[in-house]
């Protein structure tokens, strides 16, 4: 067995795994890590658990320590340090001309490096922009091209539900969604009504397209012949959440609705 907690370093981020290092945490503490990026900080959102070696990747890094105040006002600065910079740095990309556009800047817990994520329509080559950045910023510069989905979760926004964007409140990753789900859901397939802020398909889509491939199993197509307790009949139309199908029964003007079981009895 080994001693866990789950942090996340934003909202919207997939959980990651550290070993508490002895510490005692829970819910909504925050401490000090080393990431892929450098020292970041981060929010517990699963307190001390023992769990088996199997079910983790090994091996698993060691929390550095608990945040003090004095790191959550470096954080809150370098948030402040991170905007200025995203504002020079977008006068940089209109100076050298580049075709990209800037979506945030992020620095590290202790400055090392300063993290700008960009998207772009082609590749881009920005070795002068980073000449530039890192004369006038005296830090490592990282350029990160990311897609539109990325976009949509670092800068939010109401979906056309109404609700905030999934990705930008809970969704970890990003899962595959396909038309597919949208023909299966019996929606339309005009692409304002399925597609999310980031001009994709909704990734709610994939919600409830588990259910729907398992009932779907369950009833007859369309056009099939099937019998009724009213006698011989054809399937016109299904109702998925209801698990129903409307049946044009022989010798009957108007179509019949039955559930699935009283088919199957």
């Amino acid at each position: 067995m080994i001693e866990i907690i789950g942090i996340k370093y934003h909202k919207a981020d997939r959980t990651e795994y550290f070993m508490p290092d002895g510490e005692e945490y829970i819910l909504n503490d925050y401490v000090v890590v080393e990431s892929k990026r450098g020292q970041e900080l981060a929010r517990v959102v699963t307190g001390n658990r023992l769990i088996a070696e199997a079910d983790v990747v090994m091996p698993v890094p060691m929390v550095k320590r608990r945040a003090t105040e004095k790191d959550m006002l470096k954080y809150e600065t370098n948030m402040q340090d991170a905007d200025a910079a995203l504002k020079r740095c977008k006068e940089l990309v209109k100076k050298h001309k580049l075709e990209m556009y800037l979506v945030n800047a992020v620095y590290t817990l202790d400055k090392g490096k300063i993290i700008f994520n960009f998207t772009a329509n082609e590749r881009v080559d920005f070795r002068e922009l980073v000449k530039s950045l890192a004369f006038e910023l005296k830090t490592r510069i990282e350029l990160r091209q990311i897609g539109v989905r990325d976009e949509a979760k670092i800068l939010g926004g109401i979906g056309p539900c109404g609700r905030s964007l999934c990705c930008s409140t809970h969704l970890g990753d990003f899962e595959p969604v396909s038309i597919k789900m949208a023909k299966d859901q019996n929606l339309s397939l005009n692409p304002t009504k399925i597609s999310g802020a980031c001009g994709r398909l909704m990734c709610c889509l994939k919600y409830e397209n588990d259910y729907y491939e398992e009932t779907r199993k369950k009833l007859p197509d369309i056009g099939d012949k099937i019998d009724t307790p009213e006698g011989p009949g054809k399937v016109i139309a299904l109702n998925i959440l209801d698990v129903t199908m409307q049946v044009k029964v022989q010798g009957m003007e108007q179509p019949l609705e039955y559930h699935i079981d009283e088919i199957n009895a």
